[in-house]
């Protein structure tokens, strides 16, 4: 079963949004970030070797299509979604779909929060305006949602 983004993207590109989504989702119900390292760690005591490079180009969806199952199910266990999620064979958890406007404010707030960090030399008015059109975006795409 495929969901309504897989026809636009690359395989590379799917497996990167379910990854991200599931990292999402991770930190939207523990709060807590979970790291390269934790998941390197976790599929090291099973045996198996995944390296930052090929984290980073999984994440971003520019790099080979990684398929190994071995290593999608152990990555898998510890986001805590069904290997088959990450196969593409599933359309996805379904606390997914009912996080997703959790989800989406909490990449907002990312985005916004780093803008404060990251422009902290620019006029105040010019931060609020970029915080209006954050939520003024986050607000437009829930309503869309529903």
């Amino acid at each position: 079963m495929h969901d309504q983004y897989t026809e636009f993207t690359s395989p590379q590109q799917e497996l990167a949004r379910r990854l991200n989504l599931s990292l999402d989702l991770a930190v939207a119900e523990g709060g807590t970030p979970i790291t390269f390292r934790t998941i390197a760690d976790a599929v090291g005591r099973e045996g198996i070797s995944l390296s930052r490079a090929r984290w980073a180009y999984m994440l971003s969806g520019n790099g080979p299509h990684v398929t190994d199952q071995q290593l999608l199910s152990a990555i898998a266990a510890v986001l805590d979604v069904d290997p088959a999620y990450l196969l593409g064979d599933d359309a996805g958890p379904e606390r997914v779909g009912s996080s997703f406007d959790h989800l989406r404010a909490l990449r907002t707030r990312r985005v916004r929060d780093f803008a404060a960090r990251s422009l902290l030399d620019v006029a105040p008015e010019t931060l609020r305006s970029i915080t209006r059109l954050l939520d003024d975006d986050l607000r437009r795409q829930t309503a869309a949602a529903h």
